[in-house]
């Protein structure tokens, strides 16, 4: 389905597979088979994901667009008012950590369908790519490639 897409068009699959979970090819099967664990392969259309590799990146745009701007709300929240400790851990611990870890998933989802969508992949690392997946899946694999 994605060989195909270009542009406005590709953004838009990208968002709506990624965002939403499901496989970046088909569009139907889900990619995580737990809240931040991706399948194995697409139980739709076997897609392996074997490429996705979002690494930190959901941690890190979790902290810089959610964790960061809701640091300022509860800086103001302490120079305003001066409440006691532990009305900060009833009303900003909360404030800040749910909505930090309710995007997680969806920005690793939109990472790993942006990753298959785009071909990413370090350069020059194809090679060994293919040999640590085989390593991880019990294969042996000459060291030539």
């Amino acid at each position: 389905m994605t060989g195909e897409l270009e542009g406005r068009e590709k953004w838009l699959w990208v968002y709506r597979t990624g965002l939403h979970g499901l496989c970046p090819h088909c569009g139907e099967g889900r990619m995580f088979r737990r809240w931040l664990k991706v399948q194995d392969r697409c139980p739709h259309c076997g897609l392996d994901y074997d490429f996705a590799a979002p690494d930190d990146g959901p941690a890190f745009f979790s902290l810089c667009f959610i964790a960061f701007p809701l640091l300022f709300l509860v800086v103001w929240f302490e120079v305003a008012f001066n409440p006691p400790w532990w009305i900060h851990l009833i009303t900003s611990a909360p404030l800040m950590v749910i909505p930090c870890l309710a995007v997680l998933q969806p920005i690793k989802g939109w990472l790993v369908a942006s990753q298959y969508v785009n071909r990413a992949q370090e350069a020059g690392t194809g090679a060994l790519w293919a040999q640590l997946n085989a390593r991880a899946k019990g294969e042996m694999i000459d060291a030539d490639g």
